[in-house]
């Protein structure tokens, strides 16, 4: 099995790049995993992060990205977890399998896999991104990109890189070539 990682910071477009490689392979979403084991957390800490018995994610983002111990707390809880679950994914008999993961290496979970494609936006559209998508304040924006590391080392570390700066279309032209170099590799 091929396994190759999608990656990319906060508002970088790696949802697009998914979206696209997922009309011909299969692709995971180690958020989508995340947030089904944040939903086994009743209690974080004695924080009140549930609305309506489900997580509220702006709650805990709010409470974690401005509290660095706690965020460090955690991804100790979480990352464990969602591993077991990728490891998982790995047993099943397919040729190739995506993972899109935008903690790749802060995890250090990059080990486990054979490639990986990392999706790139210059800060300022990032930003802009961020902010209208989710409805932040710049200051709230900013948190989240900041909580993250640079990009320039995380571009060195990958084996593709697609830049979502311009058009739809344009992304998706990166994304079939950067898959034709991976399946045919």
């Amino acid at each position: 099995m091929l396994k190759a990682a999608i990656t990319g910071n906060i508002a970088s477009g790696k949802s697009q790049v998914e979206k696209i490689i997922s009309e011909k392979y299969p692709v995971y979403d180690a958020d989508k995993i995340a947030h089904k084991i944040l939903e086994n957390l009743k209690d974080f800490y004695g924080y009140d992060v549930f609305t309506d018995g489900k997580i509220d994610r702006k709650k805990l983002g709010e409470l974690v990205f401005s509290n660095p111990d706690l965020k460090k707390k955690l991804e100790e809880i979480i990352h464990p977890q969602v591993k077991q679950e990728i490891l998982k994914i790995f047993e099943q008999d397919l040729p190739v399998v995506f993972i899109s993961i935008p903690l790749l290496f802060e995890t250090g979970f990059d080990s486990l896999f054979d490639k990986v494609i990392f999706v790139s936006a210059d800060s300022n559209i990032r930003l802009e991104r961020l902010m209208k998508r989710n409805n932040f304040t710049k200051e709230e924006a900013l948190r989240r990109i900041q909580s993250q590391g640079a990009e320039e080392e995380k571009i060195q570390k990958s084996d593709f890189v697609i830049c979502n700066n311009s058009t739809l279309t344009d992304l998706k032209t990166q994304t079939d070539l950067a898959l034709a170099k991976i399946i045919n590799a």
